[in-house]
């Protein structure tokens, strides 16, 4: 948890010029525009297995994170309110934030554990069962969390409030 949300904060603070920043926001409200639950677990699974993939995952994992802390920079140059707003407490502060932390993290963390065990040789076949209870972990994380970030998205929409993307 602690590397990938160092990762993400260093992608926030990113410097994101008007014009990137305008690109990303199209190309994310057009992502965005017809999301739902469904639409979010399947988005976030996507991220997330390839993490389970021995060393490769771990890069992934850090890719990730960073982009998503780009991410976080780009909607704060649009929207320079949200600039006072840490970004690790989009992470830490919503309930969905944690779930995908959490998820992301274990992946991250099992493909740092299988790269290992390649290089000492070690039998895999031990490694399967845990693997394998650690995909249903973080899919479960994930499903729950697609619709809680729904739930709570269609919440904002219904008060009024004005999110960037949403």
């Amino acid at each position: 948890m602690a590397l990938f949300s160092a990762v993400y904060q260093l992608g926030s603070m990113s410097e994101v010029s008007n014009e990137d920043a305008n690109t990303f926001m199209a190309e994310f409200d057009e992502l965005v525009e017809d999301i739902d639950a469904v639409g979010i677990f399947t988005h976030n699974t996507t991220i997330s297995l390839p993490m389970f993939i021995p060393g490769f995952g771990v890069a992934w994992g850090m890719f990730s994170a960073w982009s998503t802390g780009f991410a976080f920079s780009a909607i704060t140059t649009i929207t320079p309110q949200l600039a006072e707003i840490p970004p690790l407490a989009i992470l830490y502060l919503s309930p969905f934030g944690i779930m995908e932390l959490t998820a992301y993290s274990l992946a991250t963390s099992r493909s740092f554990i299988l790269i290992r065990a390649i290089t000492k040789k070690d039998n895999l076949h031990a490694f399967l069962k845990p693997t394998g209870i650690e995909i249903g972990i973080v899919v479960g994380l994930l499903l729950a969390g697609g619709f809680l970030e729904d739930y709570m998205i269609k919440l904002v929409g219904e008060q009024g409030l004005q999110m960037p993307g949403f």
